[in-house]
Formats: structure tokens, C-alpha cells, sequence
């Protein structure tokens, strides 16, 4: 039988990874400190999987064992014990996580790996002062991942570097691709990139170069296109006739410059984006955000549905 996965945490990310692991054969035992949190994230699980059957990601028949291999527990203790992995995923906040790797570390068997979800804290600042820290490191996903695969796998300077094996292996054998991170650095790896391209999309934005819709086609219609089936450096390699070599040779002067250019935009917040809400709003009413979020994952689905098919008959 494969090993139980405890979920701490029903929100969100807590419920995509309860759907990740009990695909792949996993019981779950699924805890929220929250008891209306944790009944509501069952409700919402069962619509989950259900999208994924009527998008042809799921045979019918697997969705009911699914279903089935997510258990609610009425405690901490009680998901816990026997587990071999802990997914937490309570709020990002440092205060909170200490707490919670407190408690888990003093809780949890010995040799259960207890990794977090964080989003941008990092591993040394909520595990150094525990007995187990060794045992501790950050597996954040890529929201939702039930449908995105790309998990980073961060460590602390004392993560064991079996911790970090195992949860590799365990992320690969749930569909997961994992990055495994040599060392921990504010912001991982995905929301480094993330922040370098928001960086700019405010600032043609903020600087009156662009709207935020003709950004927004930018990356729908132009990078993401490519960058459904290949990163950043298969894509330069791709771009020039002699690969990475020549593509640095001919665009670097270019883009080191266009990286440098100073800005004089300032914050973020504020009235700049005030701005870019009101114009999202007028796009997407505030009370529509749940259905468009479900649209994105039905989205995704079929774009996992195409990616499937065109691996069989392209190739990776």
C-alpha cells in the first residue's frame, strides 16, 4: 500500500494537493483547524475531480477511489499518525509556520518528512530551532498542482539530503516534476521569474507604454505559447541558428540593457495599483472571481488533454 500523506491545511493549495496525492495511490488524511474549512474543502474536492473526469484527465471509475482515499481527520494527532510525508499549508505567514513546524515536529513520527508549502519564507526561518529540523524542507507547488506539475523542493543549510530525496522521488511518483534547489534563496525559483516579468509589466503599465490587456496578450497569445511545452533557455537555444552560443552572441548587449533600465514607478501598491484593479474589474467583476478560477482549471485541463496527445504523437 502506498504511504499515507497527511495534508495540514484545507484551503486552496491544501485541497490540489490532496487531489495530487491520493491520484497517484496515496491515502490522505486531510486536517483544517477550521472544521467548517475542513467539511466545505470536501464538497470542493468532489467538484475537482469531477472537472477532471468530464475533461478526460480522470477515467470515471478512479474518481470514486479517489474520493475515497481522502479522509477527513477530526485532529492533528489523528492525521499524523502513520504518516510518512506532511504537506502543510497554512497561511504565509513566519509566526504561524513556527508554530506549526513546532507542533508537527513534536508530533509526528520520527522519520515523517514534514514539508511546507510556503510560497516565498524560507526553510532556515521556521525550522532552525527544531529537534528535527533535518527532516524539514519547502516543496511549494505551482497553483493548483493537481493541474500544474513544477513543485520546488527548497532546503535548509541542515536539510538532510535524503529529506530532500525522498521527497523527490515521492513528488515523481505523484506526477510531479520537482526543482530541486542546491540552497535556499529569498523567492525560490518561480517567483524570482515571476517577480523579474511583473517587475516590467507594472512598470509599462505604470509608465504609460502599455495597457494592461495588451500585456496580458503579450504573454497569452506570444511567450506563453512556447512556454507551455519549453523553458526560457530551450527557447534561446531554439532562436538562433548556432543555439545558446550565438543567441548570447547576437541579443545579449540588447537584453542586459533593457534588464538594467532604471525606473521611476516606485511601489506597486498605491494608486498605480488601484489602476490596474479597476481595470481588471471592469473585465471581471470582484464576485466572479471563484467562477473565473474554475474556468482557469478547465482551462488548464484541456491544455493537459492537448500536451497528452501531442506528446504521443510529436514527441517530448
Amino acid at each position: 500500500m502506498a504511504d499515507k500523506i497527511a495534508v495540514i491545511g484545507a484551503g486552496l493549495i491544501g485541497r490540489a494537493w490532496a487531489i495530487t496525492f491520493a491520484r497517484a495511490g496515496h491515502p490522505v488524511s486531510l486536517y483544517d483547524s477550521e472544521a467548517d474549512a475542513l467539511r466545505g474543502s470536501l464538497d470542493s474536492i468532489a467538484g475537482m475531480v469531477a472537472d477532471l473526469v468530464s475533461s478526460g484527465l480522470l477515467d470515471a471509475s478512479e474518481s470514486e477511489r479517489l474520493r475515497a482515499r481522502i479522509a477527513p481527520a477530526e485532529s492533528i494527532e489523528a492525521a499524523l499518525a502513520g504518516a510518512a510525508h506532511v504537506q502543510e499549508n497554512v497561511p504565509e505567514n513566519l509566526e504561524i509556520k513556527r508554530a506549526v513546524f513546532a507542533r508537527l515536529d513534536a508530533l509526528a513520527p520520527p522519520a515523517t518528512v514534514l514539508a511546507s508549502s510556503s510560497s516565498a519564507i524560507l526553510p532556515s526561518l521556521f525550522t532552525e530551532t527544531l529537534a528535527g529540523r533535518r527532516r524539514c524542507l519547502v516543496a511549494h507547488p505551482i497553483n493548483p498542482p493537481y493541474l500544474i506539475p513544477a513543485v520546488e523542493l527548497v532546503p535548509a543549510p541542515w536539510t538532510d539530503p535524503a529529506t530532500v530525496e525522498r521527497t523527490r522521488r515521492l513528488m515523481e511518483g505523484a506526477g510531479q516534476s520537482p526543482m530541486v534547489m542546491r540552497r535556499e534563496i529569498d523567492g525560490f525559483i518561480m517567483n524570482r521569474l515571476q517577480a523579474a516579468l511583473l517587475q516590467e509589466a507594472f512598470r509599462l503599465v505604470g509608465e504609460g507604454y502599455a495597457s494592461i490587456e495588451d500585456v496580458d496578450i503579450g504573454i497569452r497569445k506570444g511567450l506563453g505559447l512556447r512556454w507551455a511545452f519549453m523553458g526560457p533557455f530551450e527557447t534561446i537555444d531554439l532562436n538562433a541558428p548556432g543555439g545558446v552560443i550565438d543567441y548570447v552572441a547576437r541579443y545579449e548587449p540588447a537584453l542586459r540593457r533593457l534588464a538594467r533600465w532604471p525606473t521611476e514607478q516606485g511601489p506597486w501598491a498605491g494608486p498605480l495599483a488601484k489602476r490596474i484593479e479597476a481595470e481588471r474589474t471592469r473585465r471581471l467583476p470582484r464576485e466572479r472571481l471563484a467562477e473565473r478560477q474554475r474556468w482557469r482549471d478547465r482551462r488548464l485541463m484541456a491544455l493537459l488533454r492537448h500536451l497528452r496527445a501531442d506528446q504521443t504523437e510529436i514527441g517530448a
